[in-house]
């Protein structure tokens, strides 16, 4: 199993009383930290501009200059985002700034891309809000334009969402094929079709029956469409509360409900911790953990990318974690 970190940007709520101007410091401090060890192999952020689970003004920081940020103050570590929404940027334009951090990382860019789902940041950046068929065909055509600009430096594509007629994009990312795609979202009839299609990666539910159930449906797309299941590293996305009794993890979702609650109210802070966390595969201590990502490997996990809500603040969930969970899985 492979391992990636979320790194905290505000979405979720994880950077609440930091000082906006501190901000960047403590995200690029925490890049640098796991970048300097050899535990994970990626970093992560979300692309979003509102927070959840409700719209507040604090601060969400964007994903790609985030991206291009993090490119330029590590040197190993792998650079994600889980996932970006096609519809949130021209994708010829997209192709363009991807290759641009890749030139910036060394090439180091993983590119995660989905429909979008946030209805409220959509319809506040003036985007709409249109169909899921129309996201996800959008994404299709959106993914065969950044495959050509990655591959050829120029992409055409008269689609029925995008048109672009020669857009150049040059110089190409350093990665020889283009930027790896993780097509992210559990859609039964198109959004797995395209990831049959097109992706590296994939990226959807992370309990055991949903986990099992999309693989199948995976599996049949890859087999209409002629490409090779095997040959796609499915992933999940866990959120973490790890303590080294179950004491411990309690104090840890303790600390995360009082920590919404002033944004969300106490209800909603409560219930988001529950349908988040409680009962998920990496809540729980060390030997737990291991014993629930351990089934998910069993069933095809291959790359597994964990959120750790206290991690501006208190980093001691990250270290028990590297010592105790990671070792056991790899």
């Amino acid at each position: 199993m492979r391992f990636g970190i979320f790194i905290p940007q505000g979405w979720r709520l994880d950077l609440v009383g930091i000082d906006p101007a501190a901000q960047w410091g403590v995200m690029r401090d925490l890049a640098r930290r796991v970048d300097a060890g050899d535990a994970w192999e990626s970093l992560w952020v979300y692309d979003h501009f509102h927070t959840v689970p409700v719209p507040t003004e604090e601060a969400t920081h964007e994903a790609w200059s985030l991206m291009s940020a993090f490119g330029a103050v590590t040197e190993r570590i792998r650079l994600g985002q889980m996932c970006t929404a096609m519809s949130y940027r021209n994708p010829a334009y997209l192709a363009k700034v991807a290759a641009t951090v890749d030139l910036i990382s060394g090439g180091r860019v993983e590119m995660g891309i989905g429909g979008g789902w946030y209805e409220h940041e959509w319809r506040a950046y003036g985007y709409g809000f249109p169909s899921a068929g129309e996201r996800l065909g959008r994404l299709d055509e959106g993914v065969q334009i950044f495959r050509q600009a990655w591959t050829t430096g120029s992409a055409t594509l008269a689609g029925k969402h995008y048109q672009v007629d020669g857009a150049l994009v040059r110089p190409l990312p350093l990665q020889e094929g283009g930027i790896p795609l993780w097509i992210a979202g559990g859609g039964e009839k198109k959004t797995l079709r395209i990831a049959a299609k097109y992706a590296a990666y994939t990226n959807f539910s992370g309990d055991p029956e949903g986990f099992a159930h999309k693989s199948e449906i995976l599996r049949g797309h890859c087999a209409d469409v002629g490409t090779d299941f095997d040959a796609i590293v499915r992933s999940s996305n866990f959120n973490v509360a790890v303590g080294r009794t179950e004491s411990e993890v309690e104090d840890r979702l303790a600390a995360l409900t009082a920590r919404l609650a002033p944004f969300t109210g106490a209800a909603q802070a409560e219930t988001q911790v529950r349908d988040l966390f409680r009962g998920t595969a990496a809540v729980g201590t060390p030997e737990q953990i291991v014993e629930n990502l351990g089934r998910m490997r069993d069933l095809g996990l291959g790359y597994a990318i964990f959120n750790f809500p206290e991690a501006a603040y208190d980093t001691s969930g990250i270290e028990l974690f590297e010592r105790e969970v990671i070792p056991a899985l790899r």
